[in-house]
């Protein structure tokens, strides 16, 4: 992967930025991300974030070697600390837990007003980012599932609500309400594989006790399997 040729993970979600958008990509990295865009014509201006001194550096010296130092400014700090209110209208975040992703949004909530789209990537656990978005006003307009080296990633894109946010069931909490609503093979896949390590956790911890918290463990992933159970049924109707 570089600054040509971008991952299909990244590939997709450059796919969602709207043309003629200003952009932050936090946790930037080598800036291969900011620099397709500018390359392609997509993106006007871009800020590369990156809080790491190894990865902030190298992201300088990709922007340099591409000689787009006049459309992205590489910047170091913290998540959306790097960028002022008003400053993109589009900001994406990829490669990380979706945990990470709803904090960095949550603290840097004062820096979204004017931005019109977030293109969200994690890693894991993108319920923590459906769980941000709806009560801080933010729906999600567009999902997807893809793999990439044997890896099945999410992205979700979100926009500001113009009404109230009507809250997700725990199907479209835990799947992802697009994704839900289509279920490719790949969504099947990921599904499938969270079912068998949850039912060998589950498993485990039948023969670990019947305290409080190991009830209360096993009462969540029994929620969670009958969730997923009825989602690949409805996928084999």
């Amino acid at each position: 992967m570089n600054s040509n040729h971008l991952s299909d993970r990244l590939h997709a979600v450059a796919s969602f930025i709207p043309k003629g958008s200003t952009m932050a990509d936090i946790g930037s990295d080598h800036a291969y991300l900011p620099c397709f865009v500018v390359k392609q014509g997509i993106v006007q201006k871009a800020i590369a974030g990156e809080v790491v001194e190894g990865p902030f550096l190298s992201a300088k010296k990709q922007v340099e070697e591409d000689q787009l130092s006049d459309f992205i400014d590489v910047r170091k700090g913290n998540g959306l600390a790097v960028m002022e209110p008003g400053e993109v209208d589009v900001i994406t975040i990829a490669g990380m837990g979706g945990p990470l992703i709803a904090q960095i949004l949550e603290d840097g909530k004062n820096k979204l007003p004017g931005v019109k789209r977030l293109i969200l990537q994690p890693n894991i656990n993108a319920i923590s980012i459906r769980d941000w978005l709806v009560p801080n006003e933010w729906k999600v307009i567009d999902e997807q599932i893809l793999m990439e080296d044997g890896k099945i990633y999410e992205i979700i894109v979100a926009e500001p609500a113009d009404q109230p946010i009507t809250p997700y069931s725990p199907a479209e909490r835990l799947l992802g309400p697009v994704l839900l609503n289509n279920r490719s093979n790949v969504f099947k896949e990921k599904w499938q594989q969270e079912y068998q390590q949850w039912e060998r956790i589950l498993n485990e911890l039948q023969e670990a006790g019947n305290i409080e918290r190991i009830k209360e463990k096993k009462k969540e992933l029994e929620e969670k399997m009958t969730i997923v159970k009825e989602a690949l049924k409805w996928k084999n109707r």
